[in-house]
């Protein structure tokens, strides 16, 4: 485990605070790379303030919905989002609230350091449930640390988070991004678990640590014969 004297502590709080940047939107160009030049519907859960909705919509042929549980981030994610746009958001839990029928099966699925705020397994189902034939599930999330690797990633990532926070920032102080106004939580599960949890509900997927405490997941639903 990574112990720093509360001094120090104290200085990186402060200079966080001075300099914040938006750890999910680092990963978005990624979850870009890892689907299609093309697809059809999306659905975004957890889409806070719809920086990725909006990323998302500009390669979809269909339509993207964004969902999110909280009505204030998602009022914001309307008056951020261009009227014209074929994006929809809606203030609704994920797991009781998305539409039923043709309407609610996604070519795309994504969830970004959201689904440790849902029951894992059953989350991880109910995207299943809910991707076409094809389709692909993208997810960044946070797990607990609790293995030397864990606590060595995280080490790494203290004074990685630290160069980034500056060169986004160009040096200079700046606001917190809309994003980073959302409701937050803490992780409970490990990385191990979520692994064998992943594993048992999508066979196939790939799960991968990564920097900045977070591990990315990535599926594709088989196509039927």
């Amino acid at each position: 485990m990574t112990i720093l004297p509360p001094s120090v502590l104290r200085a990186l709080e402060r200079f966080h605070a001075a300099h914040p940047w938006d750890h999910n939107a680092h990963y978005h160009p990624w979850i870009m790379r890892q689907l299609p030049r093309r697809y059809g519907r999306v659905l975004d859960v957890g889409c806070g303030s719809g920086d990725l909705v909006r990323l998302l919509a500009g390669r979809s042929t269909s339509s993207v919905l964004g969902v999110d549980s909280d009505p204030a981030i998602v009022d914001r994610a309307r008056e951020l989002t261009s009227p014209d746009a074929p994006i929809t958001f809606t203030a609704a839990d994920a797991m009781t609230g998305l539409p039923d029928g043709p309407d609610g099966v996604y070519d795309v699925i994504t969830c970004v350091a959201v689904v440790h705020h849902l029951p894992y397994a059953d989350a991880l189902t109910l995207f299943r449930r809910r991707l076409a034939p094809g389709g692909t599930l993208v997810v960044v999330g946070l797990s607990r640390a609790e293995s030397l690797v864990d606590h060595l990633l995280g080490g790494a990532a203290i004074p990685a988070n630290v160069v980034m926070a500056w060169v986004k920032n160009r040096g200079r102080p700046a606001a917190r991004p809309v994003a980073m106004t959302a409701r937050t939580r803490g992780a409970e599960m490990g990385f191990a678990e979520v692994v064998r949890e992943a594993r048992r509900v999508l066979p196939g997927c790939r799960v991968r640590r990564r920097l900045f405490w977070r591990y990315t997941l990535v599926w594709r639903q088989p196509v039927r014969s």
